[in-house]
């Protein structure tokens, strides 16, 4: 399919043959022995990197408590975009990471405000049409473009560096024997057979099935609603090119704006769909740490807190 008018009045979004074409990754240069060098999701993840330290710096800035000397004013917050960030970030450690991980939680949550951010600051570029905009401005480039997120290469690298995080605060917590112990159900020595099976399939949990999910999570969702958006908007395409053609402009036009609606709705929603899923990376990533805690130390002392409780209240009673 191509379009007759000049790509300055037409998107080239609107033209392209294959929807995927504007969400795969494409190659800027290879090798001569066919290894790719650089493309087009390497230049995204390097844009987002450098976002994330600079917006990441301004912010701190602006949110960080001012002198004695303003009084109250020295804990506001100087600009709302900041106080947004600080809002999600006092959000994700307080009512999200803190019940599931207590004492850890200041310690981890570096790490899961940078993976959260990350993945959403990629999901939103993702939305952002930036190769086809330069191919608009007559810049036929591959260094920058295409969803780093759904490149499953690149959710797999954020599960292989969540499965090390989760695995290796689960050793520190409970120590090597602690932590074998804890995947075999803390069963006794005589029922061997029935733990070393647990062992395994908590193993294969651990470091494949729990990683693997992450990733293609995230790349799935980021992959399904990115190609939508971009089918959408070739029918779009479609449509313009046949009335420039001298097909019929009441259905074409039809045709376009149907097509126009339906993908500014889905973008909407593709909005929403960029901070849960970076949300929902996050808070499983904080779920599989929970999970391999000392959970019989804590259960212990909620019995101990029930029976001490009982106590008091019988000793009232007597009273």
């Amino acid at each position: 399919m191509s379009l007759s008018l000049p790509s300055l009045l037409v998107p080239v979004v609107l033209a392209a043959e294959d929807p995927l074409d504007h969400v795969v990754n494409h190659v800027a240069i290879k090798g001569e022995n066919g290894y790719w060098l650089w493309t087009g999701n390497q230049g995204v993840l390097v844009l987002s990197g450098l976002i994330l330290v600079l917006v990441g710096l301004w912010a701190a800035g602006k949110i960080k408590t001012g002198p004695a000397s303003l009084g109250a004013e020295a804990y506001v917050t100087k600009n709302r975009f900041a106080h947004m960030i600080e809002v999600i970030c006092v959000y994700l450690r307080e009512e999200v990471a803190r019940p599931l991980l207590h004492d850890r939680t200041n310690k981890l949550m570096p790490f899961l405000w940078t993976i959260f951010f990350f993945i959403l600051v990629n999901n939103l570029l993702g939305l952002t049409p930036i190769r086809d905009l330069m191919h608009v401005l007559g810049v036929h480039s591959d260094w920058v473009g295409g969803t780093a997120t759904q490149n499953i290469w690149v959710t797999g690298t954020l599960a292989v560096i969540a499965a090390i995080v989760f695995n290796v605060a689960a050793i520190v917590r409970l120590g090597i024997g602690g932590f074998i112990k804890h995947m075999m159900g803390g069963l006794p020595l005589y029922m061997l057979p029935i733990a070393l099976l647990l062992l395994l399939i908590e193993a294969a949990g651990q470091f494949v099935i729990k990683p693997f999910a992450l990733a293609l999570r995230l790349f799935a969702n980021m992959t399904a609603g990115h190609v939508l958006i971009a089918t959408l908007l070739s029918f779009a395409g479609g449509a313009i090119s046949s009335a420039l053609s001298g097909g019929g402009y009441g259905t074409n036009g039809a045709i376009t704006v149907v097509s126009v609606l339906a993908a500014t709705a889905l973008m909407f929603l593709e909005l929403f769909v960029a901070f849960l899923q970076a949300f929902v990376f996050m808070f499983l990533t904080t779920i599989f740490i929970s999970l391999m805690d000392h959970h019989d130390d804590h259960s212990h002392e909620h019995g101990h807190e029930h029976g001490h409780g009982h106590a008091h209240g019988h000793e009232h009673a007597h009273a």
